[in-house]
């Protein structure tokens, strides 16, 4: 049996009236900042919870735009988690800005009982990485920024629709940023990314920073960036959007399938599950031994298994002139040599999900 990661074929495989829509659309010509771009802002905001929503170009941009209209500039240093993608930092040295890293817990998000240590007089900001569909301890985060005057923006790219007490990611605090890539729980045809903001002097300095710093057509209030969501990219978000909490839910209820039969496997370690938290599993990552073993022996059964990731961020030759060294972030590495991605998402099918199930106890067994 095959149990592919990549869902997109099935996302699109029924979209008859999308493509109508979308034929529609390009009759309209209102290719830039058109109305169905509004109109998804709009459901956006509504879905998560927040006043606002601003479609930017990528779930990058999503993090870089709020923290430059926050103030945060050369020099300044900010603290994320030490196990996050590529994307959060990226954004953070777009600004000049230093980056700190914080080592994760079993739960993939930063641990917050590490943060003070690492604030100096240069610290100005904090990006939580709501990493796999969890959420950092955002109870803590908020208690530690406002001890120390700090900026918040989550990255809550990979987590749409998760959730601490009911309260939603990107909801905390002064922005959330959202990702539309291809492989996101919401997703486009193309990269995308939503900001997401109760504050609204905040939301028209991000509509200036993402349209050039234009106010209209003729004048430039700010220098801005090139960061507009294409309106015929909002055109598929809103087509999508009305499924989000299907897709969430069910993502949900084949996490829990497979919690409740790996678990059963000595050689495997379920993360942590905390009552008050709804995670929306972007990814589905458990602890193996062996896992070196077990991941090829699931690729050779056809099940595309993957590890996120083998070489932590701070590891990494881009990131070498921060100085950091193998062993800084031990939770971090322990993680890169035991921790295996299954699919996990709302097409699989019940005998995907027992395959599955099957191939790690019998690789065990």
């Amino acid at each position: 049996m095959k149990v592919r990661y990549s869902y997109l074929p099935q996302q699109f495989e029924k979209a008859d009236d999308l493509w109508e829509q979308l034929k529609d659309f390009v009759k309209t010509g209102d290719f830039t900042l058109g109305q169905p771009l509004k109109e998804f802002e709009n459901s956006f905001a509504k879905l998560i919870g927040t006043k606002f929503a601003v479609g930017v170009n990528s779930g990058t941009d999503a993090i870089k735009l709020p923290l430059k209209a926050l103030g945060i500039q050369k020099g300044d240093e900010v603290i994320t988690a030490a196990n996050t993608f590529v994307a959060t930092v990226g954004a953070i040295n777009e600004l000049g800005a230093k980056i700190v890293f914080v080592d994760c817990d079993d739960t993939f998000c930063m641990n917050t009982n590490l943060i003070e240590e690492k604030i100096t007089e240069k610290t100005k900001a904090i990006v939580p990485v709501h990493f796999t569909g969890y959420m950092t301890n955002m109870n803590k985060i908020m208690e530690i920024a406002k001890k120390h005057d700090l900026i918040i923006v989550e990255d809550a790219c990979q987590s749409i629709l998760g959730a601490i007490d009911n309260k939603n990611a990107g909801t905390w605090s002064e922005a959330g940023a959202f990702s539309l890539h291809p492989l996101k729980n919401i997703n486009v045809w193309s990269d995308g990314g939503v900001i997401t903001t109760n504050n609204e002097d905040l939301y028209k300095k991000l509509c200036l920073f993402r349209n050039h710093g234009l106010s209209t057509r003729d004048t430039v209030d700010i220098l801005g960036y090139n960061s507009r969501l294409d309106t015929f990219q909002a055109v598929v978000g809103n087509w999508l959007l009305p499924q989000a909490k299907d897709i969430a839910n069910k993502r949900i209820e084949h996490a829990n399938y497979l919690d409740s039969k790996l678990s059963l496997i000595n050689q495997i370690k379920i993360p942590p599950r905390p009552n008050n938290y709804k995670i929306v599993y972007h990814l589905y990552i458990v602890f193996a031994e062996n896992r070196d073993g077990l991941i090829k022996h699931c690729l050779e059964k056809g099940i595309d298994a993957k590890i996120h990731y083998p070489i932590p961020m701070y590891r990494q030759n881009a990131l070498k002139y921060l100085g950091y060294k193998e062993g800084d972030f031990p939770v971090t590495d322990s993680h890169t040599k035991k921790i295996i991605t299954f699919p996990c998402d709302q097409h699989l099918t019940k005998d995907q999900l027992d395959y599955i199930i099957d191939t790690v106890r019998e690789f065990y067994n």
